[in-house]
């Protein structure tokens, strides 16, 4: 028998997500390497280790345009973690990786987003990384190649006693296409509903960049490879988000008040813009923050674990999340349920410079039972 959430239930989640992603309230943990448009900090995770210590994940992407080929500029250059502080308010980079490091097989052009993921016993763990690899287009689109640019993909690394282990020996890449409709693989977002299964959400763009999608692929535990279950696994809107509709974050819905009495149930974060350039808006018109590439907005959906990959958009006109400052850029939205019962989040906010810092925001235990119960 299926269920579905009343009004009331779906406002308490809508609520937790605005307390949560509070552009206000939140303060900047890891700032980019210039302070002006096209340089920024995140597109990763956040995850917390065994003995209490959080971690953030990310790359450092520095000015550069892919229209007329990354040689324009440094774009991802690093991928980095970071031990956040006892008080979640500064952190340390304790790991990092380079083009150079990531060049394992093929030349890397670029670093993109990635997302550390813990095994279920031991402390291995698994750091899934996107990167742009020198590499040219299928023959007949060959044409539509930017000079100076290549192809993205998924890669997979690992570490057998924590992050300070992970080695580029045994990396390999997880997931990639030749198809055009969705040739760019990159973003991947890596979680577990049990120990029977990982799944991997990522995102896609055809050989045009025309839009940005979600696919999801998956590997049963005892498998090695992961296989396609998904190209579109959170379609496009109609309105703000029609031209693109990424996920970037799974986060359990706490078992509190109402909600634990429900089947288990996750909020979905994803970035969604109304067009790909930044558009003339009509001065005559209401303005609005539209959200374009690399400068996205911010968006909720909801669905029940055991009905995944189903997920029901709550922010369906209008988007949930805009940085009060820049272009209203809010996007690439991490969160995570703490040990004490308190929730962290991170995004990469758009500042009045134009850079995107990642910030973050916690919502301690108390306010997320008021929110929920």
């Amino acid at each position: 028998m299926k269920r579905s959430l009343g009004t009331d239930l779906i406002d308490r989640l809508k609520n937790l997500a605005i307390r949560l992603i509070d552009q206000r309230e939140c303060v900047r943990l890891v700032d980019p390497q210039g302070n002006s448009e096209g340089f920024w900090f995140g597109g990763g995770n956040l995850i917390q280790q065994k003995d209490g210590t959080v971690l953030a994940c990310g790359r450092y992407r520095n000015h550069g345009d892919a229209r007329t080929g990354v040689g324009a500029g440094d774009r991802g250059l690093e991928f980095a973690v970071f031990a956040l502080s006892e008080d979640l308010r500064s952190a340390c980079k304790i790991f990092s990786l380079s083009k150079d490091d990531l060049s394992y097989g093929e030349p890397v052009v670029s670093i993109e987003g990635g997302c550390l993921l813990a095994e279920e016993t031991g402390d291995a763990v698994e750091l899934f990384v996107s990167t742009e690899k020198k590499k040219a287009y299928p023959k007949e689109f060959i044409n539509f190649q930017k000079p100076g640019t290549g192809v993205w993909s998924v890669d997979l690394l690992r570490g057998r006693s924590g992050v300070s282990s992970i080695s580029t020996a045994d990396a390999r890449v997880i997931v990639s296409s030749e198809d055009a409709d969705c040739l760019h693989v990159k973003d991947p977002v890596a979680f577990r509903f049990d120990d029977e299964a990982t799944q991997l959400l990522y995102c896609h763009h055809s050989f045009a960049w025309s839009s940005s999608n979600t696919g999801l692929a998956s590997r049963h535990r005892e498998a090695v490879h992961f296989s396609l279950i998904e190209s579109n696994a959170l379609p496009r809107g109609n309105s703000w988000d029609v031209a693109c509709s990424r996920i970037t974050e799974r986060l359990p819905v706490p078992r509190i008040g109402p909600f634990a009495d429900l089947p288990e149930l996750s909020l979905y974060f994803y970035d969604g813009a109304e067009c790909l350039r930044a558009l003339d808006e009509n001065k005559a018109a209401a303005r609005r923050p539209r959200g374009y590439s690399c400068e996205e907005l911010g968006g909720l959906a909801w669905g029940w674990d055991q009905e995944f990959p189903k997920m029901n958009k709550i922010s369906t006109c209008f988007p949930l999340f805009v940085s009060p400052h820049g272009t209203g850029c809010s996007r690439y939205v991490s969160a995570l349920n703490l040990k004490d019962g308190s929730i962290l989040a991170g995004w990469q906010q758009s500042q009045r410079d134009l850079s995107q810092p990642l910030v973050v925001n916690r919502l301690k235990p108390d306010a997320v039972r008021a929110i929920l119960s």
